[in-house]
């Protein structure tokens, strides 16, 4: 059990690599509050976990509301009485747009994936604090590292503000025992939001470029974010870890 007695929060926890890495956390001890839109698809993650046996709660989190935020961050503490760790896994694609200058995706894409996580570390770190620590992993993308012709350049910038703000964070906050870490997916399967990056061609051009010849899966990316939030990683802050099947190092 190597979150046992920690209480977990997970933005975007209602599906996808969020799903699983909310699962896997209750499975190793971890109580977990699931921060989503999706308010069926969060029951079923809840009632997953309670099913083995595990702890969760949902509740209704729009990453770009500030309001949102501070309500979440009250409820999990008023739930489970603390917040040890934070996941920032919310996120949205910029695979579906057209036109790679379209101001209105940027705007969006800097909204959930940039300003949803820099919102969920401002009333993260402040309950951590007052907790005397914890650990937060950022999930950010190999797309935050280099360029790409096929994606809305919003999303490498947002990606790219996550990899940034995570080390600005370590560096702010290490003191007050608070760990923050990235971690950078590489070709998973497709987002609820994906576009080019779900067509079969794509990801075939893609995948060759993968030293490791295939995709990853959620659940691999789960055990990247579970590692790094545990103590396991107690002498790890300010860290990328690629989970991209050696993607970034071709």
């Amino acid at each position: 059990m190597r979150v046992a007695g920690k209480v977990a929060l997970v933005s975007g926890g209602a599906h996808g690599m969020g799903a699983a890495m909310a699962k896997l956390l209750a499975s190793e001890g971890a109580k977990v509050v699931i921060g989503d839109l999706l308010e069926s698809e969060g029951a079923d993650v809840v009632k997953a976990i309670e099913e083995k046996g595990g702890a969760a709660r949902f509740h209704r989190l729009d990453v770009r509301a500030e309001d949102d935020w501070r309500a979440i961050v009250a409820a999990t503490i008023a739930d489970f009485g603390r917040l040890d760790i934070l996941v920032n896994n919310a996120g949205i694609s910029g695979s579906a747009v057209e036109d790679f200058y379209d101001t209105p995706a940027w705007e969006a894409l800097m909204s959930i994936n940039a300003t949803g996580v820099f919102l969920g570390m401002k009333y993260g770190i402040a309950a951590m604090k007052r907790a005397g620590g914890g650990a937060i992993v950022n999930i950010s993308s190999i797309s935050g590292v280099v360029g790409q012709d096929f994606i809305h350049m919003g999303y490498n910038a947002s990606k790219g503000a996550v990899r940034l703000m995570t080390k600005s964070a370590a560096a702010q906050h290490g003191r007050d025992n608070i760990r923050v870490n990235s971690v950078h997916p590489g070709l998973m399967p497709p987002m609820r939001t994906s576009g080019r990056t779900a067509d079969p061609q794509r990801r075939a051009e893609m995948l060759s470029r993968v030293p490791l010849g295939r995709s990853g899966r959620a659940e691999e990316v789960a055990h990247a974010v579970l590692f790094l939030a545990s103590d396991d990683a107690s002498y790890i802050t300010g860290a990328e870890l690629h989970v991209d099947g050696g993607y970034l190092a071709t």
